[in-house]
This record gives C-alpha cells, sequence and structure tokens, in this order.
C-alpha cells in the first residue's frame, strides 16, 4: 500500500544501538520508550521551527487567545524493516486537519465535499433565525409583564383565600355562640334570631366563594391577553430549538458513525459501535480527535507496524488543568479508553502496572496503639481503602492486626502516593469522636513535600503563603483533578517554606490543608496559579520519579477517651 510520504517520518540520527520494545506501550501508565523520546524531540524541533503554519501555543508570552495541545509519535516498522515514527496532533491545527509531517483525521469533518457542511449550514441557519427570536424586544417585556401578572394573581388569591379562612373560623364560632345560647333558653324568639344568623352567614360565605371566583376570572383574563401575544414568539422559538437539537443529534450520530477504526487485525469498529457497550453510551465531545487513536488508525491503514507510543504536551496550560510544557502524559480514559480497548486488539501490550499491588512487600508500621486508637505510618504507593482492583491497603491490614476492633478503622485517607501518618480508630465510639475532629477541622496535620523547581514566588523572598483553587474531579481523565471555579468545591491551603536548594533547584516546603479534597497538594503546588512547580514523583501533574515527594509528617489531635492533646511527627524518608 502506498505511505504518504509526509507522515512516515524517519529519525535523523542513528537509532541501531537502541533495542526495540518488546510489547506495545500500554497507553494509559507508561515510561516513554527511548526512541519515542528522540521522535518526541525530533518533533518538537519540528514545531519550533516549521513555518507552514502559525498557531498560538502561548509560548512567546501571548496567552490571550494561546492553545496548548497534546502532540504524539508512534514508533512503527514498515515492511521493509525500516523503523520511523508517524506524528498526529489532537483535534485541529490552526484551524485546519492536515498539515505535511502529520497523519489525517479518522475522518474529515472539514472536507468540503462531505455532509458535514452542508447539514451544519442548516443548523447554522436555525441558529441565525433563533439569533432573531430570542432577540425580539417583545419576549422579554411579554415575559416580565406575564411574571408580574402572575405574581400579582397568586398574591391576590392567596389574601383573599386567608379572608375566607378567617371568614370561616368567624363564622365557626358565631354557630357555636349561637348553639349555646339556644341550649341556654330554647325559645322560638332564639330560634328566630339563630335562623336570621345563619342565613346571614351563608351569604357571606357565598359571597367570599363569589368574590374569588371573580378575581380569578379577571387575572385569567389578563394573564390570558398577554399569553396570547406572546405565544406566537416563544412557540416559534421552541419549535426553533426542537427542531436544532433534533438536526444536531442526528448529524452527531452521523458523525459517530463516519469515525470508523482499525485495529491489526483488519477489524472496523464505529464510534457508536465501540461505545455502545460502554456504561456512557454516547461517544462524548471529541471522541476518536485525539493523537493516539489518529496514529494507530493510520499504521493499521497503512501496513504499519506499531511498537510504542508517547504523547506529550506542547504550549501553555489550559486554565483548569495541570500541563507542562514537553511533559509526556497518557492516553485520556473516557474519551480514549474505550476507542484503544478495541484498537489494542491482537497486539500485544505491556501489562497494566495498575492492576499490581504496589504494597506488596511493605510493612505498615505501628506508632502508637492503645485500647481506642492507633497511629501508624503509611508507606508510599500503598492504598489506604481496598481499590477496585487490589484488596491490600491500611484498613485490610489493620483488620488482620485487630480482628476484634468495633470501630470502622478508617478515619481519614491519605492518596495511595503519599506516605505519612493515619489515625485509626479500634472502637465506634472513637471513630466517632475523632471524625468530629476532623470535620471540624480542630486536627493539625503537616505534609512535606519535595518541590521539582524552585517557585517564583519563593525566588522573591516569600516564604510563607495561602492558595485557594476550587477542585472537581476530572470527567475525561479520572483521578485527575481540575481547577474549576465554577463547580468545584471549595480547596484551601497554608504553605510555609523549609527549605532551598539552589544546587538542586528544588524547594522543600511544609503544607497545611484547611480543606481535604482528592489531590489537593499536588494541585495547588502544580497549577500555575498555585506554586506553578510540581512535587518531585509526581506521575499525574508532573513528572514521575521513584516515587511521589509528599509525606504527612506531622499530627496532632485530642485522643478520643482522655481527651488529651497528642502529638505525632515522624520524618520522610526522602
Amino acid at each position: 500500500m502506498q505511505l504518504q510520504p509526509s507522515c512516515f517520518t524517519s529519525f535523523t540520527q542513528a537509532i541501531d544501538a537502541y533495542a526495540l520494545p518488546q510489547r506495545f506501550t500500554f497507553p494509559f501508565y507508561y515510561e516513554p520508550h527511548p526512541l519515542c523520546v528522540i521522535a518526541a524531540n525530533e518533533l518538537q524541533q519540528h514545531l519550533e521551527t516549521q513555518s507552514d503554519w502559525q498557531h498560538n501555543f502561548g509560548l512567546t508570552g501571548e496567552l490571550t487567545g494561546a492553545i496548548g495541545k497534546m502532540f504524539g509519535v508512534l514508533l512503527v516498522q514498515n515492511t521493509q524493516g525500516e523503523v520511523g515514527y508517524l506524528s498526529a496532533f489532537s483535534g485541529k491545527l490552526a484551524e485546519q486537519n492536515h498539515w505535511p509531517r502529520f497523519v489525517p483525521p479518522v475522518f474529515d469533518m472539514l472536507a468540503k465535499d462531505n455532509f458535514f457542511h452542508a447539514e451544519n449550514l442548516q443548523i447554522n441557519q436555525i441558529n441565525e433565525q433563533l439569533l432573531t427570536v430570542e432577540n425580539h424586544p417583545d419576549i422579554p417585556r411579554l415575559s416580565t409583564e406575564l411574571e408580574t401578572e402572575q405574581a400579582q394573581a397568586q398574591a391576590e388569591l392567596a389574601a383573599h383565600r386567608q379572608v375566607m379562612i378567617d371568614g370561616r373560623q368567624s363564622r365557626k364560632a358565631q354557630r357555636n355562640q349561637l348553639a349555646a345560647q339556644l341550649a341556654a333558653n330554647p325559645t322560638d324568639e332564639t330560634l328566630r334570631e339563630n335562623a336570621i344568623t345563619e342565613a346571614k352567614l351563608s351569604q357571606e360565605s357565598i359571597n367570599e366563594k363569589n368574590q374569588l371566583r371573580d378575581i380569578k376570572r379577571y387575572w385569567d383574563e389578563r394573564i390570558h391577553v398577554i399569553s396570547q401575544a406572546l405565544s406566537p414568539l416563544t412557540d416559534g422559538r421552541d419549535a426553533l430549538r426542537q427542531q436544532r437539537k433534533r438536526l444536531s443529534a442526528a448529524l452527531q450520530q452521523k458523525l459517530f458513525e463516519q469515525y470508523r477504526f482499525l485495529n491489526i487485525k483488519g477489524t472496523e469498529k464505529s464510534l457508536n459501535g465501540i461505545f455502545n457497550g460502554t456504561v456512557e453510551l454516547t461517544p462524548p465531545a471529541g471522541s476518536g480527535e485525539c493523537a493516539a487513536p489518529k496514529l494507530l488508525h493510520y499504521a493499521f491503514k497503512h501496513g504499519l507496524k506499531p511498537l510504542a507510543i508517547a504523547e506529550f504536551w506542547w504550549g501553555a496550560p489550559p486554565k483548569s488543568e495541570i500541563r507542562q510544557h514537553k511533559q509526556f502524559y497518557p492516553a485520556c480514559l473516557r474519551k480514549c479508553q474505550p476507542i484503544l480497548g478495541h484498537m489494542l486488539e491482537g497486539l500485544v501490550v505491556d501489562d497494566n502496572p495498575l492492576l499490581t499491588n504496589p504494597a506488596e512487600g511493605k510493612t505498615l508500621s505501628i506508632l502508637y496503639q492503645d485500647d481506642a486508637m492507633a497511629i501508624v505510618n503509611k508507606p508510599a504507593e500503598f492504598l489506604s481503602v481496598p481499590g477496585k482492583e487490589i484488596e491490600d491497603s491500611v484498613y485490610s491490614r489493620m483488620r488482620q492486626t485487630f480482628p476484634h476492633a468495633t470501630g470502622p478503622l478508617i478515619v481519614h485517607r491519605l492518596d495511595m502516593s503519599t506516605s505519612g501518618l493515619m489515625v485509626i480508630a479500634l472502637t465506634k465510639d472513637a471513630h466517632k469522636q475523632l471524625q468530629k475532629q476532623f470535620i471540624q477541622r480542630t486536627v493539625t496535620k503537616r505534609y512535606v513535600a519535595l518541590l521539582a523547581g524552585m517557585p517564583a514566588v519563593m525566588a522573591n523572598t516569600q516564604a510563607t503563603g495561602n492558595i485557594s483553587l476550587p477542585l472537581r474531579g476530572d470527567l475525561d481523565d479520572r483521578p485527575r483533578q481540575l481547577v474549576c471555579h465554577e463547580f468545584g468545591k471549595t480547596a484551601e491551603t497554608h504553605w510555609e517554606l523549609s527549605q532551598l536548594d539552589e544546587m538542586a533547584r528544588t524547594a522543600r516546603v511544609y503544607l497545611y490543608p484547611k480543606t481535604g479534597r482528592t489531590h489537593q497538594l499536588r494541585v495547588h503546588c502544580a497549577h500555575s496559579e498555585g506554586l506553578n512547580t510540581p512535587i518531585v514523583g509526581d506521575d499525574l501533574y508532573g513528572t514521575r520519579a521513584n516515587r511521589l515527594h509528599l509525606h504527612a509528617d506531622l499530627l496532632m489531635l485530642q485522643h478520643p477517651v482522655t481527651r488529651e492533646r497528642m502529638r505525632f511527627q515522624v520524618d520522610p524518608d526522602f
């Protein structure tokens, strides 16, 4: 099959000294193969020197409109045995899908001769009509009038209903009084007076009901007049909205069917077919546009053997996510995992390291123990509670160590990669009392972290500060967290500089979390609006090392029984 010479790229340096990978990369957690690193470096050199297109990555200081982007390289071998690589970008680049050297999209919706333009034009025309209708000045005016009239109607009706309630109570009291008078003086005169009064009371009730009817009729007529004027405008608007929704859904399904992905067996599946067997059923927006699926599809289509893959970020970080320029990242889970699950069928792939028990062979040391609680020093890469695939954890170890404990044991958690102090409750009462302290934030927690650089605020001699960045889960790529000022939960951290190492270009800091969000300290250190320097060994928000250099070294709390204030401290092993 004819190769596109602009896509298969030969290495510019000799690679004979490097052994080819025996298995394909597990794309969701990997260390880049050395040849992928070389390929990425060559691609980055191309990005710095090419002149085919212009795109603002935010690398020149102009952040307005800057869009960083994920790029990928796929190490491949052709039928002649030559080893080279393919390059790809996620989504569009400089508003185009096709550029020299990069593989094309699996389906090019921007191509002039496909259905997308005509059907999208129809949707855009509806959008223009909607804009005209929605901007009609009578809609907000009439809508406001309608709301005002309805509110006044409800208020007046409610007030009159209260009058009726008060009237019924008053009439009931008068009837009771008349009955008492008749019982005390059962004469014809009393009977006549009672009959006259009863007729009067009955007429009052009828009058109040008639008044309620008249009030309803009055307001119904006023509201009807406004509704009659408003309905033609809103009915047309709602009809256009429904039409747009219907056409958009149909176009989306048609697009999903056009995105068809190959695997090494030659089996082809559409996005609809791939996601039909998932929990989501419908592919998330942007599915199939990431670099990894584009690279693999091109390789399979052109008879190239995939050997290894790596993806890196190029440019300024997004406002919400943590992305470091030139840093390698795994494929995203929500969009890419179902697609790559199909595309990797038939390939011999590296084992998923996340299925291996990281706590195997590690000891969970107990620093303090009595009848109510225990203090343990959790090693790094050790679960606090059982995971989906791995049972071994602080919880399971403590259940084995204290089989007669009556409490839920776990009062608080540390991230798997974080080491340090945890308190364990051995009775229900102790758990309740300790948990109360954490909820009321009377527990002092201090973490020590080694940062992979010297934050600018520290270089400017600032030695302490506060970070307040709200966090929420990244729905496309769990367990990563995003900074989200709209939907995120409040997350606050106080930091103090412990030591600067100018030779090693690192900083040791103390971190005091005021809240306990997932990955709070890791994100607050790495994010551009925080310390803008990831923790050493942070494989999610920085660069992997032998371990995450984050340790819960200080814990101060009140004993759940004696109420004595207790202090525990243990140094990190880094």
